[in-house]
């Protein structure tokens, strides 16, 4: 299939861009930086320079690609994690997920793709009953940081799932760890390895109905029942 992968050059793009080349598809990857875009070629990938708040060239490039799959795996984070610019950094990454997502919603609807899978993290539930089902309700009562993230994530989820004509499927990370990430261990629950979550946003090509998956290790605070059930997931999977 052909596969349109926003934010190809990020923590999982990097890892899933082989694993979706290994998998027989034809990927188109996106980044902003033109070096990146040469270091996706040599994964396997069509690289693009393209930025998702300009809708219009978005629309260009995918619709050159012809993509049966859109994979939003987009973020603005730093490399290493810093209290004093954390802030802002989350401030970015929100803008990217309430205005950068309907752009690329819209792209994938008049390019024609029939599937679109968008990364949403599995930590902004609001306190209750552990560990936490994907029915269950986000804290929409935070407040500071995490509030930016919780209604960030909230306008994503609503801008996928409301997608008309698209199969919509949600992957809700744990925190990651893992070659790339912040931490090379797990530092915060729910916690999952880039290359567990990489490996679920490849299984969800093919597979599982459209929803909400919990994406983390068995920690005792998300259920990933579903994920196991409908996707195959597998938490302890790791690259070779």
């Amino acid at each position: 299939m052909n596969i349109f992968l926003a934010g190809a050059s990020g923590v999982i793009g990097r890892r899933l861009v082989p694993m979706l080349r290994d998998a027989g598809h034809r990927v188109t990857g996106t980044t902003r930086s033109p070096e990146k875009a040469a270091a996706l070629e040599t994964l396997g990938a069509q690289g693009v320079v393209v930025d998702v708040f300009d809708a219009r060239a978005l629309l260009k490039a995918m619709d050159a690609a012809h993509p049966d799959v859109v994979i939003h795996q987009l973020t603005d984070l730093p490399d290493s994690k810093d209290p004093k610019t954390y802030p802002d950094a989350i401030a970015r990454n929100a803008r990217v997920r309430i205005e950068g997502t309907p752009n690329l919603v819209k792209a994938a609807q008049m390019s024609g793709a029939r599937r679109l899978i968008a990364q949403s993290v599995a930590f902004a539930y609001a306190p209750g009953d552990e560990p936490h089902v994907e029915t269950a309700s986000l804290d929409r009562a935070a407040e500071g940081t995490r509030r930016v993230l919780v209604d960030a994530i909230t306008v994503l989820e609503s801008s996928v799932a409301k997608a008309p004509g698209i199969d919509a499927i949600i992957l809700r990370y744990g925190y990651f760890y893992g070659p790339g990430t912040w931490d090379m261990a797990p530092n915060a629950k729910p916690a999952v390895h880039v290359d567990a979550a990489a490996r679920a946003a490849l299984l969800a090509v093919t597979r599982g109905a459209p929803g909400i998956y919990n994406i983390a290790e068995e920690d005792g605070l998300v259920a990933i029942d579903k994920a196991r059930s409908q996707l195959a997931f597998d938490p302890a999977y790791r690259m070779q």
